[in-house]
């Protein structure tokens, strides 16, 4: 390895560490959530308040928990109960999605920002 080589490698690593700090700090901490059925929004959840609310979904009741800031599907009747191991989200990256029952759950953020392009 020469020097070109490790010069090469130092910046591929510093473009990677900048592209992972600027991912990170658009990601927002949103105040609500929405919850749709069918892409109609039902419901509108209040983060702030740990809570635990019920929908109606496709195959049934679907079960809501809000905990810390934080929401996730807790309980919900489908054959292999994916979308109550899918977790908690936080983020308005990332959205919680039930094909089965047909709900999906998006956090809302609150910045004013219409979208980010890389």
């Amino acid at each position: 390895m020469n020097k070109k080589d490790f010069l090469l490698i130092i910046v591929v690593i510093i473009i990677i560490s900048i592209m992972f700090i600027f991912t990170n700090m658009t990601k927002e901490k949103g105040d609500t959530a929405e919850v749709y059925y069918e892409d109609k929004l039902i419901l509108q959840i209040d983060l702030n308040i740990d809570k635990e609310y019920t929908v109606q979904g496709f195959l049934g009741d679907v079960v809501i928990e809000v905990k810390d800031k934080k929401v996730r599907v807790k309980k919900e009747n489908s054959p292999q109960h994916i979308c109550s191991k899918e977790g908690f989200i936080s983020d308005s990256s990332k959205a919680l999605i039930c094909l089965p029952n047909k709900i999906v759950i998006k956090i809302v953020g609150t910045s004013e920002l219409d979208g980010v392009v890389y």
